[in-house]
């Protein structure tokens, strides 16, 4: 076997041909970042891990609906983003209904980040900080303006994949990331 990392699509096709080794090396190459994805979308972990496996189950039942006609990682991330979206209509039609305004405790919490080698209690504090005030300010945006910010500035995807990935047009994807990032910085100008 050679050395060289298989591509998404080489993979995809693996698994489409019955190879489970392939799904596993897929859900390890995109666990990490899709986690981040639904998670700066939805801000609860409870939900991201249940979404998360949702878009491995859905991934693995719909396997044979992938054509190369996108990249793999297009497909993938609109399946994820999807489901977040559907979800943040749910939270939305149950917060509508729901008669009481008790916030679970979890709401707060942050996935880990990876820690910094040369650690400095107060430089690690101050990032934790304000990280968690841009996390904050990211999911206070409008949907249109959080996923586009997310997949740009957090996934580093391309204007052309965001495009893919939520269907719209590409002047509109860049319309959007700048729009974003002018209502980030103006939240944030005290940070800058």
């Amino acid at each position: 076997m050679s050395t060289e990392k298989p591509t998404d699509e080489q993979l995809i096709r693996e698994f489409q041909a019955g190879s489970s080794a392939a799904f596993d090396e897929i859900v390890r190459r995109y666990r990490n970042p899709l986690f981040s994805f639904i998670y700066r979308i939805l801000n609860d972990p409870a939900f991201t891990e249940d979404l998360l496996q949702e878009t491995f189950i859905r991934v693995w039942t719909n396997r044979d609906s992938y054509r190369e006609v996108a990249r793999f990682s297009t497909w993938i991330y609109t399946i994820a983003g999807n489901l977040a979206k559907s979800e943040l209509r749910r939270q939305k039609i149950r917060r509508w209904t729901s008669l009481g305004g008790a916030s679970s405790s979890e709401a707060d919490e942050r996935p880990l980040e990876v820690a910094d080698e040369s650690s400095d209690p107060h430089r690690d504090y101050e990032r934790r900080n304000i990280q968690q005030r841009v996390d904050h300010e990211v999911a206070k945006l409008p949907i249109v303006f959080r996923e586009v910010i997310i997949l740009r500035d957090v996934q580093e995807l391309s204007y052309e994949e965001i495009s893919e990935i939520l269907k719209i047009p590409l002047g509109t994807v860049k319309s959007r990331v700048n729009r974003a990032r002018l209502r980030l910085q103006k939240r944030l100008k005290d940070l800058l």
